[in-house]
């Protein structure tokens, strides 16, 4: 098969990982087929219109106006490519066990289309071993060895939705192959894309190494989580205590607290890991306290908003539901579950989040809110649950009669009477 950037890439799944991944091959000069289950998703792109934050509409028809990016719900596609990316989601089920259904259904999908020389990538985030004994079996199931007949490996998915500092393709790529040969196949293709690539030893070790990313990000947010109710008790402003620590130049990176750990990675990849401990008949008590303390946060959070509002049955105005700041996303957002609790206590829960314009809370769709004079004069506190950059926190500020901020936006503002912080002290 061709081994220079006219040679064609398949990516099947375009979400928030999938759909960035294909661009970005694109504008390499690769010729991509975007494949979805959604028939939504594929008309709604053909359309030239991104439902990715990370994607706008001008680089979305940019890619698609060269013709080397089309999209299509037909999986039959992928025969004619040299290399096909797996980006579908890995969730996790009920009793927190990995839900691997999308990543089977993709694999099975592949092997009744499987072409010798090609190279299949896993990028969602697993467990070790799903590469080598999930995947593998069945895209042999028709005949084909991998690291013979075709080539397999895995890559961590590395994308931070909103941010602009780090483009996908400056992000060192983590890559494995089940062989030294599948290991040089992705290797030879990522570079093309990637500035940098790091090879580990084996698929085990890549898909260990995302787990660690995460894991480690969500047992320190967790802890410091834990700190924001202590500093709470103490009369202690954490946000100082978080500043004066990151003056240090060894030992000490700073994590920020938050209305909970949200989206679909960091809380989620670390059950992952759980899952390979216990099979292995070891608990993770880290990771176990760290999903404790996630919940926690949460009631905290609920119990103090209830509290500051100085009323039974308040009325309360929640600014930001997604899970993070200027991404239009909401999977897995404590700030939702927060909306949730509030309203099971009896309170009157409005919302403002200017890239969630309706959502779903307890079988019921909320619209958002204007967010005018009227609306923050007439709540008894206003909630803050996401700092999105275009948050008009002076004018809150200015008419809102009591504000719990959990994501130190009004640190200008904190000396007021009304304007309290998560991990600030009681006043």
């Amino acid at each position: 098969m061709n081994q220079n950037n006219t040679q064609k890439i398949a990516v099947i799944g375009l979400g928030f990982v999938g759909l960035p991944l294909a661009c970005v091959f694109a504008t390499k000069g690769f010729n991509v087929i975007g494949i979805d289950v959604d028939a939504n998703k594929i008309a709604s792109l053909n359309e030239g219109k991104s439902y990715i934050t990370d994607v706008s509409d001008d680089m979305l028809k940019e890619v698609m106006e060269t013709k080397r990016f089309s999209v299509t719900i037909n999986p039959d596609e992928m025969k004619q490519v040299n290399a096909i990316i797996i980006c579908v989601p890995t969730p996790v089920n009920s009793d927190k066990s990995p839900k691997l259904d999308y990543v089977t259904s993709a694999a099975e999908e592949i092997a009744k289309r499987l072409q010798p020389g090609q190279l299949v990538v896993l990028e969602s985030s697993t467990f070790p071993g799903t590469t080598r004994d999930i995947v593998k079996p069945i895209l042999e199931q028709n005949g084909l060895k991998a690291g013979i007949d075709f080539n397999l490996a895995y890559s961590p998915e590395r994308v931070d939705p909103g941010n602009d500092k780090y483009p996908i393709d400056s992000i060192p790529k983590v890559v494995g192959g089940i062989s030294e040969k599948c290991k040089q196949a992705i290797q030879d293709l990522y570079a093309k894309v990637y500035q940098t690539i790091v090879p580990v030893s084996s698929t085990e070790a890549a898909e260990v190494t995302k787990l660690l990313e995460n894991t480690y990000r969500f047992i320190n947010i967790s802890f410091v989580n834990e700190m924001a109710i202590l500093c709470d008790e103490l009369g202690v402003n954490l946000w100082e205590v978080i500043e004066a620590a990151s003056t240090k130049p060894y030992g000490y990176h700073p994590f920020y607290p938050g209305p909970g750990i949200s989206g679909h990675c960091i809380p989620v990849d670390p059950l992952y890991l759980q899952y390979v401990f216990e099979q292995k008949g070891i608990t993770s008590r880290f990771i176990q306290l760290s999903d404790d303390m996630n919940k926690e946060i949460v009631e905290f959070i609920v119990q103090r908003t209830l509290e500051l509002a100085g009323k039974e049955k308040p009325s309360i105005f929640i600014y930001g539901l997604t899970y993070k700041k200027d991404v239009a996303d909401i999977r897995d957002s404590r700030a939702v579950d927060i909306f949730k609790q509030l309203i099971s206590s009896g309170a009157q829960v409005e919302y403002h989040d200017p890239l969630v314009p309706e959502v779903k809370i307890n079988n019921e769709f909320r619209r958002s809110i204007t967010l005018d004079k009227h609306v923050l004069e007439s709540a008894d506190i206003v909630l803050i649950l996401t700092d999105h950059s275009m948050i008009p926190i002076d004018f809150i500020v200015q008419h809102a009669k009591a504000i719990y901020d959990t994501r130190a936006v009004t640190k200008a503002n904190h000396l007021q009477d009304k304007v309290y912080q998560l991990g600030n002290g009681v006043k």
